[in-house]
């Protein structure tokens, strides 16, 4: 089934796309949900009309996800956990745990674009991880954990 996207769909496309999905997700999910119309001669039309405001979103867009970039990357991130004598930490750090410290921040990024080395982290010490921004952007930050005084 062929449709063109009306918003953006994570690891699907952008606002403007034509994009061939599969029958079922297309008509259970992507259509209900307004997020994609159906290929057709009509809704084509329809998107070429609206194509110089979909390009303008997107660079607007970018321009955002480059400034959140700058602002990731010179921020380094610290977490303070309850850990062992040798550094094991007594739960772990997951992408909502981070996304929760970022919300502390005043940044908000969904914990499904947060990328850890591991799934889960579970020691004590430095590890760069990769936030997805927008398109192909994306930023390294620093992340520091640390064992809580006691």
């Amino acid at each position: 089934m062929k449709v063109i996207l009306m918003h953006d769909v994570l690891n699907l496309g952008e606002e403007g796309d034509v994009c061939t999905v599969k029958n079922g997700y297309g008509r259970n999910y992507l259509l209900p949900q307004k997020m994609a119309i159906p290929f057709n001669k009509s809704n084509l039309l329809i998107l070429e009309q609206k194509k110089d405001i979909i390009t303008k979103r997107k660079e607007e867009k970018l321009k955002q996800a480059m400034g959140l970039k700058e602002r990731l990357e010179n921020e380094p991130l610290e977490i303070s956990m309850p850990a062992g004598d040798t550094g094991k930490l007594f739960g772990g750090v997951t992408n909502a745990t981070i996304a929760e410290e970022l919300n502390k921040h005043g940044i908000q990024i969904e914990r499904k674009r947060i990328e850890l080395p591991e799934h889960t982290l579970k020691m004590v010490g430095d590890y760069n991880i990769k936030i997805r921004l927008y398109d192909k952007e994306s930023a390294q930050v620093k992340l520091t954990i640390v064992k809580i005084a006691e």
